[in-house]
């Protein structure tokens, strides 16, 4: 059981001993607020992207200026808060390679740079230098191609923009500048099907109608009508009837959204044609939706079908990057690690039951944590030598972070650094930095607009139309967060850089110290190429010591450490102290 009631206890009492000693005087800042002024109000900066407020430079690292806020359970925060001195900021040691840091944007709620309530390309590559800032050097575009709806999962034209967001020259703009910072940029590539207003789907539904009653279709006459799986049988509920005939296409996800059939060679070619489109304006990588759909129930055929792309890919970019979207269970993700193609979306890490989330609350030990991360280790190499895991905590088909830890920003906390301290590319929901909320089940309230102030509205989104109205954000905007040392943002910054600093911690092999493991403490290693780093774990809220000392680790020194408000975590002695839901690293 955590003991954040006691915690709380024994916060209240030294904010009465501290006012009666007349030293009553924390200031506001990320704390729970469910004041109505606090809604998502999203706004923004100046035009170039560029944070004004802050006191954190641009590599994360925090300073000792200014004094921190209460705690989101409204705790008042320790007087490490104010002083919040970290010696341990390292080099930046950043490898050019696919393994990245990822920051995943829903276009439509990220910023608008023309005031039309859209998020838009252009308001896109306004927040890069927010982005780079935060130590993202890669980002995952959610669909940005023509489409009738408001998410574009039902594409109508693979080879466009949709104009909501702006124009062609506007995206070659925005490739050029993620370039320009470092940054890849992936694009969501959403091949199981298409708009039922795509010109194929249409074009081959035109020609069934025109067919005799007996007569069956000529691919060379319509070879649109391979595209699709067509069938005079309704096989079962995903199946709908072509409007004027009496036959059938599957659609399993939506009636508007006809699965494509990729055993046709002819739609495969023009996929090829499709991809080496968006690779020669400049794109990185594509993020694979619904990979486990391509053909039901059938991990061959699927995996086949991404080697293929994959393959082809990488004969134009032999950097090309892809992350498949499997969302199953552990074992059926490493199945999918035989297609050969390098990362597969970690369920099994994320969502609400997910491996983080509960270590992250306590609810599962560190020591099961770091047998977890040994685990992905052996089974995906062991179907792909060469895989890149790609953990993260929810994305924008789940409920947020926030509310799977009932916007505790403890917990938060601990949720990120968890994340940050894993093997592989990380991927982190846009807004998942300041504890944005959702609500319910509902699409469109997991995909808010992003609060970029409390109190400057510009480049504020509308967001999704059929969003529930009302819902109150428990933590400030970015502006605000900025300017506060111990906020969860800050906190972000710092583990990100931490990945930065030590390419270790996402490309290094894990072993497991046994001697220095046990239940809520936890010790790994990571090795890549001749250098080894520590990592200790403590996701109990008590301090807790680790002896070093004969474990053959008592060599090591700090290099960096995330805390929740500014302890410090000592080595001295061989004796290695953590405070409360704390994480070290040491080399």
């Amino acid at each position: 059981m955590k003991k954040k009631q006691l915690i709380s206890m024994a916060c209240v009492f030294i904010l009465i001993v501290s006012m009666l000693a007349g030293c009553g005087q924390g200031s506001a800042g990320s704390g729970e607020n469910t004041d109505s002024t606090n809604t998502e109000s999203a706004g923004g900066v100046d035009s170039t992207g560029t944070e004004s407020v802050g006191s954190v430079d641009s590599q994360g690292s925090a300073t000792a200026e200014g004094e921190a806020a209460s705690g989101a359970d409204g705790n008042v925060d320790s007087s490490a808060d104010a002083a919040y001195v970290y010696d341990y900021e390292q080099e930046l040691n950043i490898i050019d390679d696919n393994y990245r840091n990822y920051y995943e944007i829903f276009v439509y709620s990220f910023y608008d740079s023309d005031g039309d309530g859209i998020g838009d390309l252009k308001g896109v590559t306004q927040k890069l230098d927010y982005i780079a800032d935060m130590g993202f050097n890669g980002i995952w575009l959610m669909p940005i191609m023509p489409s009738p709806t408001y998410h574009k999962y039902d594409v109508t034209d693979y080879y466009g923009i949709d104009e909501a967001y702006g124009t062609m020259d506007d995206f070659k703009t925005l490739v050029d500048e993620c370039h320009a910072r470092g940054i890849r940029l992936i694009i969501d590539f959403v091949i199981n099907h298409s708009s039922s207003q795509h010109m194929w789907f249409k074009e081959a539904c035109t020609y069934l109608s025109g067919l005799g009653e007996n007569e069956e279709p000529d691919s060379s006459v319509c070879p649109y009508v391979d595209y699709y799986h067509f069938s005079k049988e309704q096989v079962n509920g995903d199946w709908y009837k072509v409007n004027g005939t009496d036959w059938y296409y599957e659609g399993v996800f939506w009636s508007e959204m006809p699965d494509l059939n990729f055993s046709s060679e002819a739609l495969k070619s023009e996929f090829e044609d499709i991809a080496k489109s968006w690779i020669e304006l400049g794109v990185d990588g594509f993020r694979m939706d619904a990979a486990m759909h391509f053909e039901e129930s059938d991990i061959s055929f699927n995996t086949e079908t991404l080697n293929w792309l994959f393959t082809y890919c990488k004969s134009l970019n032999p950097d090309f990057y892809m992350v498949s979207e499997v969302w199953a269970s552990e074992s059926a993700i490493t199945s999918y690690y035989a297609s050969m193609t390098p990362s597969m979306f970690n369920f099994d890490a994320g969502d609400a039951e997910g491996k983080i989330i509960k270590a992250a609350k306590g609810a599962t030990k560190a020591e099961t944590f770091v047998q977890t991360m040994l685990k992905y280790q052996e089974d995906f190499s062991a179907s792909n030598p060469d895989y890149i895991d790609a953990p993260f905590i929810t994305n924008h088909d789940m409920g947020r972070v926030a509310n799977a830890l009932q916007s505790n920003e403890d917990d938060l906390k601990m949720a990120c650094g968890m994340l940050m301290t894993m093997n592989g590319s990380p991927f982190v929901y846009y807004g998942e930095e300041i504890g944005m909320k959702s609500k319910g089940t509902k699409d469109e309230n997991k995909r808010l607009p992003m609060v970029w102030s409390d109190t400057d509205t510009t480049g504020m989104t509308d967001g999704p139309k059929d969003a529930d109205s009302g819902i109150t954000m428990s933590f400030p905007g970015v502006e605000q967060q900025i300017a506060d040392n111990s906020s969860l943002l800050n906190y972000y910054k710092r583990a990100v850089r931490l990945r930065n600093e030590n390419p270790e911690i996402a490309r290094g092999k894990i072993e497991i110290v046994d001697s220095l493991t046990d239940g809520y403490l936890a010790f790994i290693t990571k090795t890549w190429e001749d250098s080894v780093i520590g990592i200790a774990y403590n996701n109990s809220d008590e301090e807790m010591t680790l002896s070093l000392t004969g474990s053959g680790y008592e060599g090591m020194a700090i290099r960096g450490y995330l805390t929740l408000h500014g302890e410090v975590i000592t080595l001295e002695d061989g004796t290695l102290t953590l405070p409360a839901d704390s994480i070290c690293i040491l080399k």
